[in-house]
């Protein structure tokens, strides 16, 4: 794994990955990594940390997480 402590692209790409498969989203492909900004890293980094540490989410907490993970999405 890389150093998730550097905004980097990449590690915008990793997150997001792995979020999509933690989460098992339905939308993943909507989802693409290319639709965040490095600006957003600090925040994707802590909806990562947030998604890593635990092993089963609620309905609730998924649609939270997911809801959020638009939210930090660019409005192009």
């Amino acid at each position: 794994m890389s150093d998730l402590q550097q905004p980097t692209m990449e590690n915008v790409e990793f997150m997001i990955d792995a979020i999509k498969t933690k989460l098992k989203m339905a939308t993943a492909a909507a989802m693409q990594s290319s639709s965040f900004d490095l600006a957003r890293y600090e925040d994707i980094k802590e909806l990562y940390d947030i998604v890593e540490s635990k092993d089963k989410f609620s309905i609730s907490e998924v649609e939270a997480l997911v809801s959020e993970l638009g939210r930090l999405r660019r409005n192009d």
